[in-house]
């Protein structure tokens, strides 16, 4: 059985020296992700997510999608423009405000996060949503994000997570409304040790030996493909690689790495995705095994083949949605603190809402719509 190696090894020295200014710059980094992303949460997040939803789901999801998306926005814009960092898009071109499901490989805690710069350049920052481990749901602040843009909460056990991946996807088969549905099938982020236990389980049984990624979980890709297969358009089957360390969160915030970060994509349409599970089951671990091919050319060759088919961010639109994201903040701090008590009432409410909802994943459903309560939750009865 072929051992392990490693792929960009975090054993190395980081592309940037970790200086006690790239720290305090971090830390400046963290104060304003977090003031801006809570400013937004109790003065947008019951208004975009609560009361619009009660009038239309697609609403709702618009309104939320813009609001939310210029906070995110941010995030791009950290990546490239303050910390210099490279992102290097190759593979095919794929058309804006489609409805797909992505998959990717799980190399790190922040591979999602890359997702971003590329659904910022197609118009669907604000569309796009995670299957995540629902731990994430509790921490401070992000975990009101992640209920609010509808995160897709999991355990990571099939018997608990099948009704409410269920229950969850079949809110997004609504055609008009844009959706990315980003999957991690691989369950976890990749280390050598999973790796090493991944092979040896691959090789009892038959199946193939990979070395720069874990072999995919299939049900939860299916159910997804099996729900919105009728309003989809594409599934994108995303490879992402590093130079010359995987990045950790810190990392990002103090521009300590990565120098690069390679994204692969291809597109394949719907039509040609098959219907059955095992099928579906096959396609996978062939798509896997392709990844694993793809990794070890980046590891030889430094890239991906047919690089550049995405352009660089604009430096002055990122300026101008930076500007307004802090102007709007500072806004809601004078009203908070400087203003009438009523707001200070209404940010209490705001918080004690989202508290609650996050926590039992909660949400309101439109009040017209027929033989449905006026509340839901989702998390449903087992099946």
């Amino acid at each position: 059985m072929e051992v392990c190696p490693a792929l960009n090894s975090n054993d190395g020295l980081k592309h940037r020296k970790l200086t006690p200014f790239r720290i305090f710059r971090g830390l400046i980094c963290l104060v304003l992700l977090l003031s801006t992303a809570f400013m937004f949460l109790v003065y947008f997040g019951p208004i975009a997510a609560v009361l619009l939803r009660f009038l239309s789901i697609h609403l709702s999801r618009k309104t939320t999608s813009l609001l939310f998306g210029l906070w995110l926005s941010l995030w791009p814009f950290l990546f490239e423009k303050v910390n210099k960092t490279k992102v290097i898009f190759s593979g095919e071109t794929v058309p804006p405000m489609e409805r797909v499901v992505l998959i990717a490989n799980h190399r790190t805690e922040v591979d999602w996060m890359y997702m971003w710069d590329l659904a910022l350049r197609k118009g669907c920052l604000g569309y796009i949503k995670y299957v995540l481990k629902s731990s994430l749901m509790k921490l401070p602040i992000f975990g009101w994000g992640f209920h609010i843009l509808e995160f897709i909460p999991v355990e990571r056990k099939w018997e608990i997570d099948e009704p409410i991946l269920r229950e969850m996807l079949s809110t997004f088969a609504n055609p008009l409304d844009p959706l990315w549905l980003a999957v991690f099938p691989e369950g976890t982020d990749f280390t050598e040790q999973k790796c090493k236990r991944n092979q040896k389980f691959a090789a009892e049984n038959g199946l193939p030996v990979l070395k720069n990624v874990l072999l995919p979980k299939t049900k939860g890709f299916y159910t997804c493909l099996e729900i919105l297969r009728g309003s989809l358009d594409a599934v994108y089957d995303i490879t992402i690689a590093y130079k010359h360390r995987c990045p950790s969160f810190v990392d990002n915030l103090c521009g300590v790495d990565p120098s690069e970060v390679h994204i692969h994509v291809q597109r394949i349409p719907i039509k040609d995705m098959p219907l059955s599970e095992s099928e579906v089951a096959t396609w996978l671990i062939n798509a896997f095994q392709h990844k694993d091919e793809l990794l070890s050319q980046f590891v030889a060759e430094g890239h991906f083949p047919q690089q550049g088919t995405e352009g660089e961010l604009s430096t002055l639109k990122g300026l101008v949605n930076f500007s307004v994201v802090v102007a709007l903040t500072g806004i809601f701090v004078f009203l908070t603190f400087c203003s009438s008590i009523w707001f200070k009432i209404y940010i209490s409410l705001a918080c004690a809402y989202l508290s609650f909802a996050t926590y039992l994943n909660f949400r309101p459903l439109p009040v017209l719509g027929i033989g449905k309560p006026m509340l839901c939750n989702e998390k449903p009865k087992k099946l």
